[in-house]
């Protein structure tokens, strides 16, 4: 069976929230994954304990007697053997378990996953993927905010990791790639965009040319590639948007009479568009380069997100996407000047 460690004690709200999406992804695990909750084992027992039928649920529990603070520094956290983050790499690393999801720290999540599962060979940065809702279905930005400062060759080597994670995740075969700059030409953007321009039109890649960012959202790739400094201002954009359409339609229903009447008939429609651009449905972000399935959920999530992302991970295993990079990258040659 496969199984899927989940960091118990990462997370604003964890252990409760973190649990209980546990709980729930081994509902609907149907015995295809086993979930492994690592952390306090006292704590972990005290949070199941308050749900009914979780006996013959596959839920197992490993004991770290650290946790991984969400201030805490990278550096620190590496130094902390037996936190909750340190031991699921180190089963993941040990083959024990095939994939690991945390909503803590993403820092000492990418440093401990960087130094304990090392990066797949031909590999120069990982990266951190993440979905954005489109008016065609989602998008998968890369980098979402791993590496700040990138050569033309870490953009291409992004596009390629997240075009297989897109195809086999996503079932796209067809899966469209495009590079985010600040106009469509080729000639546009800053050096480092266009040198990876150059290199995306000599890939194999299905690389559709430049994007803008008004490109994004409407569904126009599949796969945008950017460095981790942009890709993580249009994520924090993007994840706003929720909260301002919310905001909005609170105000104008509130504001006209007829309004409020034709929000009751329209609770269905609010309710679907909600869903739409509610971060918790997407699960959590792959971190792509490593030699492992890591899965970074945010921080906030609650338990229906845990859920998600413990699902995400599923699906990474069964669909052998760090084995497809692995293959993909032994096959391919980049020559200095890529750099």
């Amino acid at each position: 069976m496969i199984k899927i460690a989940l960091d118990a004690m990462g997370g604003d709200n964890a252990p409760h929230d973190v649990v209980h999406g546990g709980i729930e992804a081994a509902r609907l695990s149907r015995n295809q994954f086993e979930v492994v909750l690592v952390g306090n084992k006292e704590s972990i027992e005290q949070e199941i304990s308050r749900h009914f039928h979780t006996a013959n649920l596959p839920i197992s529990i490993v004991h770290a007697s650290q946790a991984v603070s969400m201030h805490e520094q990278p550096a620190n956290a590496l130094k902390m053997k037996d936190s909750s983050i340190s031991v699921s790499i180190a089963m993941l690393k040990d083959h024990k378990v095939d994939a690991f999801v945390s909503a803590g720290n993403t820092g000492a999540v990418m440093a401990s996953a960087l130094f304990g599962l090392k990066r797949i060979k031909g590999i120069r940065r990982p990266a951190i993927g993440s979905m954005l809702p489109t008016e065609t279905g989602t998008s998968l930005l890369i980098d979402a905010g791993a590496n700040v400062d990138c050569r033309p060759l870490d953009l291409l080597q992004f596009a390629i990791m997240g075009s297989i994670y897109y195809s086999r995740v996503y079932a796209k075969p067809d899966t469209t790639v495009g590079l985010l700059s600040i106009g469509h030409e080729d000639s546009k953007g800053n050096e480092v965009v266009i040198k990876a321009n150059e290199l995306f039109k000599d890939s194999s890649i299905n690389f559709i040319g430049n994007i803008e960012g008004g490109d994004i959202l409407r569904g126009k790739v599949h796969v945008v590639a950017c460095d981790g400094f942009v890709g993580n201002i249009v994520l924090k954009v993007a994840e706003s948007l929720h909260g301002l359409l919310k905001f909005n339609l609170k105000r104008f229903i509130r504001k006209y009479f007829f309004s409020q009447i034709g929000a009751m008939l329209m609770k269905p429609t609010f309710e679907g568009i909600k869903k739409v651009f509610d971060y918790q449905e997407y699960g959590g972000a792959p971190l792509l380069g490593v030699d492992g399935n890591c899965i970074i959920a945010h921080g906030r999530s609650t338990p229906r997100a845990i859920k998600n992302a413990v699902l995400v991970a599923y699906k990474m295993v069964i669909e052998n996407v760090n084995g497809h990079i692995t293959e993909t990258f032994n096959n391919l040659h980049f020559s200095n000047n890529e750099n």
